[in-house]
């Protein structure tokens, strides 16, 4: 109800400052980059509050109706033409350097700050404002596919929604049967992991007692979510994600439950990429769970491997890779076959599993940490690998990201500080010795532990 007050207010404010201000009132589709660029010069000369809304409300609307070229020319203007004012700066830095006080060093932080932040600020005190530069920003990761010298407007974007989207704004909700149908529809479009297959396949992940989904939203996006979280309710550790996507005879009874399965994680706005929710949405939902569930006794991932497959055909292709036996090469060559996995697919078991375990143990970015994204978020978070999975996806997509492996990251309350620790400054893959003897593990007895 608040929410729709400041909106209602926000237009009221807006509607009048459109009387003030006098302009070309041609189309949107009639108006130029450059028209584009003299209207955001005008919004940073300091007009008053209702002028300057209802020019930031044209400005946005002028935007919706652009041309991807007239767009790239504006975000172009913003990283030449509105940058920090040099002149500005280089006067506060000298005055640092003759008197270095607190009021000199303020100063030479505001001069230091790019023009188009301000903009953006003041885009975003529009009606709708917020939702139309998440957008916008959308458009601008599109550009940087082949426009490297847009980044530091994309970081500013970045920057200013770190502070608008922080975790205080945000409002966790459970997504049930109850939820509206415009949020639901919203939640089977967004599923990024596991797709959902209609609303029979939502209500199965939804609406029995041993199932979850929660949600982030924040007020200016109203009923739009930002990220969600599946989540399943189990007596074991997961091996593998069909049993709990399938339809259930009987569900589990609260009192039968030992573990929660966090099992997908879906971000929903493209434009706010780089601002994290994540590790907030899965530790509150783990207290919230615990609440309801004393008796849990562990929280556990069901987590994809989006690049194994692409890394282990590099490797394959590297003459002495350490990743794997000489000997194993060969029997690797067998996931090239189409439908591998059908037809007598334990010999691949082996090699398989320990090219998995060297994939996560050693394989690093430039930066040192590890190349899978999604270990990088949990063991971020301060989980431990704790399980690799074989076959444990065999969709289409699961056998061409990862030739249906899967993993388990386990949160285990009383470690995850030393383990974010341990990430955080030495890059620590902190493992399972279940994980780590998968490097050593004979195969005749490698077999006997799946």
């Amino acid at each position: 109800m608040n929410s729709s007050f400041f909106s209602d207010m926000l237009q009221t404010i807006a509607d009048r400052g459109r009387a003030l201000i006098a302009r070309d009132r041609r189309s949107p589709t009639e108006q130029s980059s450059a028209n584009l660029v003299e209207l955001c010069d005008q919004l940073l000369s300091g007009r008053g509050e209702a002028s300057g809304v209802a020019l930031a409300s044209e400005i946005l609307a002028h935007y919706a109706e652009a041309t991807s070229g007239a767009r790239v020319a504006l975000f172009e203007s913003l990283a030449s033409k509105f940058g920090p004012d040099h002149g500005r700066l280089g006067a506060a830095i000298e005055a640092w350097r003759a008197s270095p006080t607190d009021v000199t060093a303020a100063a030479v932080h505001l001069a230091a700050e790019p023009r188009r932040q301000e903009l953006l600020r003041r885009l975003n005190l529009a009606p709708g404002g917020t939702a139309a530069l998440v957008r916008m920003r959308e458009h601008l990761i599109d550009a940087l596919e082949r426009r490297a010298d847009l980044a530091p407007v994309d970081r500013d974007f970045v920057h200013m929604f770190s502070s608008w989207f922080n975790r205080g704004f945000l409002v966790l909700r459970r997504i049930d049967w109850s939820t509206p149908a415009s949020v639901l529809e919203r939640i089977i479009r967004y599923e990024a992991v596991h797709r959902i297959n209609g609303w029979d396949d939502l209500r199965r992940r939804i609406d029995p007692p041993d199932r979850r989904c929660y949600a982030f939203f924040h007020p200016a996006l109203v009923d739009d979510p930002l990220i969600f979280v599946e989540v399943a309710l189990t007596r074991e550790i997961p091996g593998a994600i069909d049993p709990i996507l399938a339809a259930q005879d009987e569900p589990l009874q609260k009192q039968q439950a030992t573990t929660a399965v966090f099992y997908s994680i879906s971000n929903c706005q493209r434009g706010l990429a780089g601002v994290s929710f994540g590790n907030f949405l899965i530790k509150q939902v783990a207290e919230e769970i615990a609440r309801e569930h004393p008796k849990l006794a562990r929280f556990v991932t069901l987590s994809p491997v989006p690049g194994f497959a692409a890394w282990l055909r590099r490797e394959r292709a590297v003459e002495n890779s350490p990743t794997f036996k000489p000997e194993e090469r060969a029997v690797l060559s067998k996931l090239d076959s189409p439908g591998w996995w059908r037809n007598d697919p334990l010999p691949l078991k082996e090699p398989l599993l320990r090219a998995a375990t060297w994939y996560f143990l050693n394989a690093k970015t430039r930066n040192g940490a590890p190349l899978d994204p999604v270990a990088r978020f949990h063991l971020g978070n301060g989980a431990r690998l704790e399980q690799i999975n074989w076959l444990a996806d065999t969709s289409e997509r699961g056998i061409a990201q990862s030739y249906g492996v899967m993993v388990n990251y386990l949160y285990e309350l009383d470690d995850i500080e030393a383990n974010h620790e341990a990430y955080a400054q030495q890059r620590t893959v902190v493992a399972s010795s279940a994980v780590t003897r998968l490097m050593r593990t004979p195969a005749a007895k490698l077999a006997s532990l799946f």
